[in-house]
């Protein structure tokens, strides 16, 4: 797993080892800013949710991104994603909270730009997470939310105050890209 373009271009990352955490390959990750180049999304603050080795919050501060929040509740992915940062130069600019994703939303401060979400695909909390009062205040006007899940699960419509705009498929991984502003509700559209 490598760093795909931007500042830290070629660095390689490392990736918590075992069956708790399902890093997101290069090919899926290249594709994912793609989509959001191709939408405007230019994230200044980003936050790396259920973030694994922190490889889609790494990606970002690579490719411009002032600073990113990483959340994971595994220690030692917490300290991968240290090293992760520390290898790419970027631990001045990255932050890891080693918490579950509820209990990190009272400590984290909004808004941010882009929200990457890749939780584990047995974990079907995501949208009563994302409607949760602290969970609202993590997003700005114009944020964009990035939600990773199996292809065999349809993306909701709607999470938390997001409105869908489009899912692609990669194997057996889903990208569904949610955007938040008064203008988008209603303006969703499901798989296109």
């Amino acid at each position: 797993m490598r760093v795909i373009a931007g500042e830290a271009r070629g660095r390689t990352l490392r990736a918590p080892h075992g069956l708790r955490t399902r890093p997101t390959s290069d090919l899926l990750r290249g594709a994912i800013f793609s989509m959001l180049d191709s939408m405007g999304c230019k994230p200044l603050r980003v936050l790396d949710l259920y973030a694994g080795s922190g490889a889609l919050g790494i990606e970002a501060l690579s490719r411009g991104a002032q600073c990113a929040d990483f959340v994971e509740r595994g220690t030692a992915a917490c300290a991968i994603i240290r090293t992760n940062l520390e290898r790419t130069g970027f631990a001045g600019r990255g932050r890891v909270f080693c918490l579950p994703v509820v209990r990190s939303l009272e400590r984290l401060t909004g808004p941010y730009d882009l929200i990457f979400l890749d939780p584990p695909y047995v974990d079907r909390s995501v949208e009563e997470v994302l409607a949760l009062p602290s969970a609202v205040l993590l997003l700005g006007k114009d944020s964009f939310l990035v939600y990773e899940h199996s292809r065999r699960d349809a993306p909701p419509q709607q999470l938390g105050i997001m409105t869908l705009l489009r899912t692609r498929s990669h194997g057996s991984s889903s990208v569904s890209f949610y955007f938040h502003t008064a203008e988008s509700a209603g303006k969703g559209r499901a798989r296109d």
